[in-house]
């Protein structure tokens, strides 16, 4: 039976491994919700302090989430940093959250509309089909455009 447990199961180093992987290649891409990276971060912490992977201190876990915020968050990350301030996990989510709801506010709206051709090329696409055709119907004597003249 012990022999059976050595074979098929997962050694814990393994999952350590994948583990802090995934925590340190975490990524938050641009445009999705700092709440979702958050709470998936914390899970992730929480998997490693289970399996007994722990840091010296939670600003090793501060720093990791930080660095993994897509650059529009660098101006929080430099006014985080200069503050001085000592947050823990869930206190810097929480601040993350309320930078991004500040953000989505203050980001300039852009109205996009179709695009509309001038008068002046539709004019001048009019006046050359009827060019062509005074043209055409001068050379043929055409009665067609005598008979819309008169």
């Amino acid at each position: 039976m012990h022999c059976m447990k050595e074979l098929y199961a997962v050694p814990d180093q393994h999952i350590r491994y994948d583990i802090t992987k995934a925590f340190f290649g975490a990524r938050m891409t641009e445009g999705s919700f700092v709440r979702e990276h958050g709470v998936m971060i914390l899970s992730l912490v929480e998997k490693l302090k289970y399996l007994q992977v722990d840091f010296d201190k939670e600003e090793t876990y501060v720093n990791v989430i930080l660095q993994s915020l897509p650059p529009s968050y660098d101006q929080f990350i430099i006014n985080f940093n200069m503050s001085g301030l000592e947050k823990r996990l869930h206190e810097l989510i929480n601040m993350l959250v309320q930078y991004e709801a500040t953000i989505e506010k203050s980001a300039p709206s852009v109205v996009v509309g179709e695009a509309s051709t001038s008068k002046a090329t539709d004019k001048v696409v009019g006046r050359g089909r009827r060019m062509r055709r005074l043209l055409l119907c001068l050379h043929f004597k055409c009665s067609y455009y005598n008979a819309r003249q008169g």
